[in-house]
This record gives structure tokens, C-alpha cells and sequence, in this order.
């Protein structure tokens, strides 16, 4: 049976350490700059990034938890963003914002099988075209992510989840679910808070299929210690919670798996409707 994975974003290397050891399977670093104040200005979203210095701390604490960095999008320093990441400690390299078949072949052979790669799948190109490009990828190494933030804008929706809401996600999920590549997709608010409820976000993960999911700013708050991050929220406890929600919903049936994701929708469209003009 498939279970969730967490990652989160931390440059801290304290955290980190703290919770590799609470059940997060990979810690995510970001280098991605380019474009992004343009196209995310408006949300609330992780926006800084990280140094190839910062990178190589947090990988010198780890024990089990994958490091992962996600560069810039495609441009003509990309071969020199894959070299510095790995050579500062990169187990893993996250690609954002690409289109097309080629794009994907091009990071590729950048990164030359030295790490494997998560493509972020991000835009309707990236989504739409995913059945072209999927093949490139190596089943157990290489992986997906989809990304709901940018997807979302590129559609010209209000909410972030209204794709998830619209089904919009579940051809591409069972394409992906008969490859063999480990996929995931968006991220979790803490059970109990969030606009749209955590659990019932867990709930379309296990219908999906998805099995990795970026805990959100809501589990840390951009705290730069354990001490801090505690005083905040008890991580192990909603790690736990998660977990619970999660089992819950593995034993559920067929139908309530749709009727969760029903709720899911109404719940988005409603979101969505505020940024209407």
C-alpha cells in the first residue's frame, strides 16, 4: 500500500536535523528566483532562495531525510545551477516551469544521471503533454510533482486547488499511476486549519494515488530552530494527525473517496469565487 511522504522547506539546518527525525522524508531547498515574483507576487508563497552555502549545511546535518533543490527554470546558466547544487550536496533536483519533451531531455542530460530528478509539473503545457514527456523518466528514481500554485494561475483560476476541484488532475494521475513514477502533488495545511480543510485534502491524495505532499509554512511558520518551531506547534503531534487522517481514508471506500472529493470541490469553487471580480 502507498503511504504520504512529507517534504518541507527549510534552509535551516537545526530544523532540518529536528524533523528528519519526525517523520519528513525530504527536505526541500529552493533556488528558484526567475519569474517568480511575477507570476506569484500576489500569493503567499515561498519566494526566497537559498545559497549553494545554505544548501551545503543543511545536506552536512542530514542522516536519512533526501535533500532536494529545486533550481530556475530552463535559461543558460541551468547547467551551471545543476553543478553547483550537486556539488554542494543536491540528492535530488526539482525542474519548475517547463513545457514541453524536449525541455524535459535537455535537464536530463544536464544532470546526467548523477541525482535523480522531480519534474515539477506546473503549467497546462507541462500537464497536457505529460503522456510525451513521461517516458524520459527512470520508474523509482525520477519522480513528478504537480504543482497547484502556478498551475492554477496558468488556467486563469482564483484558487489554487479548483484543477483538484474540477477533476482536472485525474488523467494524468492514472497515467501516471500505470507508469510506475512516483508522483505528488501540491501541499497540506495542519489538520483543523487552512481554507480548505486538511483532511479533506488527504482524502483526494489517497483517491489520486499521490504519495508525496509539501507540508505547508503552517507546520513551521519560519521558525529557525527546533526551540522555536516548538513553541509554534507541536510537529510531532500533527505529523501524527496527518497520519491518522490519512489511515482513515485508506479504509474508506469507493464512494467515499467521491463523496470527499465532492466536498473538496465545493469547498474550492467557493474559494474561488471571492477573487471573482
Amino acid at each position: 500500500m502507498n503511504q504520504l511522504n512529507f517534504m518541507m522547506i527549510t534552509a535551516s539546518p537545526d530544523i532540518a536535523a529536528f524533523i528528519e527525525q519526525h517523520g519528513v522524508a525530504r527536505i526541500f531547498m529552493d533556488q528558484e528566483v526567475m519569474g517568480k515574483a511575477e507570476r506569484q507576487g500576489h500569493l503567499d508563497t515561498h519566494k526566497a532562495a537559498h545559497s549553494v552555502e545554505q544548501i551545503e549545511a543543511v545536506a552536512n546535518v542530514l542522516k536519512r531525510a533526501e535533500l532536494m533543490v529545486r533550481l530556475n527554470p530552463l535559461h543558460e546558466m541551468t547547467r551551471s545551477e545543476v553543478d553547483a547544487a550537486i556539488a554542494h550536496g543536491a540528492q535530488r533536483l526539482m525542474l519548475p516551469m517547463f513545457s514541453t519533451r524536449s525541455d524535459v531531455g535537455q535537464f536530463l542530460d544536464m544532470v546526467n544521471s548523477r541525482v535523480p530528478v522531480t519534474f515539477l509539473a506546473e503549467t497546462a503545457a507541462s500537464l497536457a503533454r505529460l503522456p510525451d514527456w513521461l517516458g524520459l523518466l527512470t520508474p523509482g528514481r525520477d519522480e513528478v510533482h504537480l504543482g497547484l500554485n502556478d498551475l492554477s494561475l496558468s488556467m486563469g483560476l482564483n484558487f489554487l486547488f479548483e484543477p483538484m476541484a474540477a477533476r482536472l488532475l485525474d488523467p494524468a494521475t492514472t497515467v501516471l499511476n500505470q507508469s510506475g513514477v512516483t508522483w505528488g502533488v501540491g501541499g497540506v495545511a495542519r489538520i483543523g486549519q487552512g481554507e480548505l480543510p486538511a483532511e479533506t485534502v488527504i482524502g483526494e491524495h489517497v483517491r489520486l494515488g499521490s504519495q508525496w505532499i509539501i507540508l505547508s509554512r503552517a507546520f513551521h511558520s519560519g521558525a529557525s530552530s527546533p526551540e522555536d518551531l516548538l513553541k509554534i506547534v507541536d510537529f510531532p503531534a500533527e505529523i501524527n494527525k496527518l497520519r491518522e487522517a490519512e489511515s482513515h481514508w485508506r479504509c474508506a471506500d469507493e464512494a467515499s473517496l467521491l463523496i470527499n472529493q465532492q466536498q473538496l470541490a465545493e469547498c474550492a469553487y467557493r474559494l474561488g469565487r471571492r477573487g471573482e471580480a
